[in-house]
């Protein structure tokens, strides 16, 4: 079964991105490669089964099992050593990306409390957006309940053939994701 995301692309975004942006051929047409989500658990060094518990619900969350990821150097003001793992993170590809993105768009962004949209000023200089979360609740796979600690994640929307940021935006705008007017702040 072909995800809905992945068939809206197909059908509507590359023609109207074509369009837009006056492109010839089809594959130069920015397209999300991956999304990588990623949780930063410093207080892992202290406490293993803080880490165990974000990335169960990093796996709920996304449907794939998250690797850790472990400190590169040692940093003494935070109490880490070289190797502690300090997060977790899982990479989506294909259809898993798509359905992550469509839950993330229709489902858990309107969940978040007083929600006019995300920020529009999040992309790098390769066209790369970022999106930061503050708490892992507001996606429908976590129970409020169970939920010992809150825990915030990085989502990072990786643009293949993206000329500018404005592209990418468009792109992203595309699929539905609601930006935040920069006269309304």
């Amino acid at each position: 079964m072909v995800p809905r995301l992945l068939e809206q692309y197909r059908n509507e975004i590359v023609p109207e991105m074509m369009k837009r942006f006056n492109l010839t051929c089809r594959m130069a047409v920015p397209r999300i490669e991956k999304i990588v989500v990623n949780m930063g658990v410093g207080e892992a060094c202290s406490d293993i089964k803080i880490l165990e518990k974000a990335m169960e619900e990093l796996g709920m969350i996304t449907g794939q099992k998250p690797i850790i990821r472990r400190a590169k150097k040692a940093i003494s003001n935070f109490k880490i050593k070289e190797n502690n793992p300090v997060g977790c993170k899982v990479t989506l590809r294909k259809a898993k990306m798509y359905e992550f993105m469509d839950r993330l768009i229709s489902v858990a962004l309107p969940r978040i409390r007083d929600f006019r949209g995300v920020p529009a000023d999040s992309f790098d200089k390769a066209g790369n957006y970022t999106l930061g979360l503050n708490e892992q609740s507001i996606f429908p796979e976590i129970e409020f309940d169970r939920v010992t600690r809150t825990q915030g994640m990085d989502i990072v929307f990786v643009i293949k053939n993206s000329k500018s940021s404005e592209q990418s935006k468009e792109l992203l705008k595309l699929f539905g994701i609601p930006f935040r007017d920069k006269d309304k702040d």
